[in-house]
């Protein structure tokens, strides 16, 4: 008998994976930030993951406030709050039907305390950036139905969007392409970092957009389409390419940081492993899959 991944497995697997690719703009075990290292990416993974375990049971809402509640008893910062709201829905979703069948139900089934639950895990995690609206203030109470807050956040925030379009950028955009490019032969960090740049010049950043505007959001959106166009995947022109954009999202510190991206990417790389066939196996953790940044990996994890 063929022993498969649990949905918490796969869960904390796509987070580590994620963290670990060495992504332009993002912490990995070559970079960091003043407040942010890579180890704090691995202690929230692997704090999550019990409650994707049990999200199919406990529902979207309860997963995403215990999983944010057990990753600010870890770390003493925002690291995974994009993540979390993207992966409990997805980890709700029967294992013995694919994510592509079961979301819209359990997008369906999202109720007042689900909502309530969310908008306290948002509350706990406090992200960067989320300033306040006039409509779903996440100072104010929950509204009764999450999708409505939702709706209201989607053409501003991918990860709102996904609620709203049954995660059709994940499982049709984003997963297929990280399958794609697995089965050409590249190693699976390579195929991430290659990925999140791909979502970066086809979604503008949600968090750099809040925290820089929307036109450094798309100027980061170009300057990543001009990565893809420089050449193929590990070619000398695509790894400069990389280094250019790597310095320039660095360049503010971490204001350019394409958060949502690296989120879009996690969701992308789940739906992958659980559905798709994804080799693990095509994993070299510390490799050079993607040697283009030059950061000493001894002082950043």
């Amino acid at each position: 008998m063929t022993s498969h991944p649990s949905i918490g497995q796969l869960a904390t697997l796509a987070c580590i994976l994620e963290a670990t690719a060495p992504k332009p703009g993002n912490v990995h075990p070559g970079a960091m930030f003043s407040d942010l290292k890579f180890r704090h990416f691995l202690a929230s993974a692997i704090a999550i993951g019990p409650h994707m375990e049990l999200a199919r049971f406990l529902g979207v809402g309860q997963t995403v406030l215990d999983a944010i509640t057990s990753t600010q008893q870890c770390v003493s910062t925002n690291t995974n709050l994009g993540m979390v709201l993207l992966l409990a829905p997805l980890a709700a979703v029967p294992r013995e039907q694919s994510v592509e069948q079961g979301i819209n139900k359990v997008l369906s089934l999202l109720n007042a305390k689900d909502s309530q639950q969310v908008y306290a895990a948002i509350n706990l995690a406090k992200p960067g950036g989320m300033g306040t609206s006039h409509s779903h203030d996440l100072s104010a109470p929950a509204p009764d139905n999450l999708l409505w807050a939702m709706q209201a956040a989607s053409d501003r925030d991918m990860v709102a969007r996904q609620y709203c379009n049954d995660f059709a950028d994940v499982i049709h955009f984003i997963a297929p392409r990280i399958a794609e490019l697995s089965s050409d032969g590249h190693d699976l960090l390579t195929v991430i970092v290659a990925t999140h740049v791909e979502v970066m010049s086809k979604f503008p950043d949600s968090l750099i957009a809040r925290k820089c505007g929307t036109d450094v959001a798309d100027q980061a959106a170009r300057r990543a389409a001009n990565v893809l166009a420089a050449g193929p995947i590990g070619s000398t022109a695509y790894h400069s390419a990389l280094r250019e954009l790597d310095s320039w999202l660095r360049a503010d510190q971490h204001l350019r940081n394409p958060g949502t991206s690296a989120d879009l990417a996690t969701a992308g790389i789940f739906v992958a492993l659980r559905d798709l066939n994804v080799n693990l196996k095509a994993t070299s953790m510390f490799s050079n899959a993607s040697p283009f940044l030059q950061h000493d990996q001894s002082t950043s994890l």
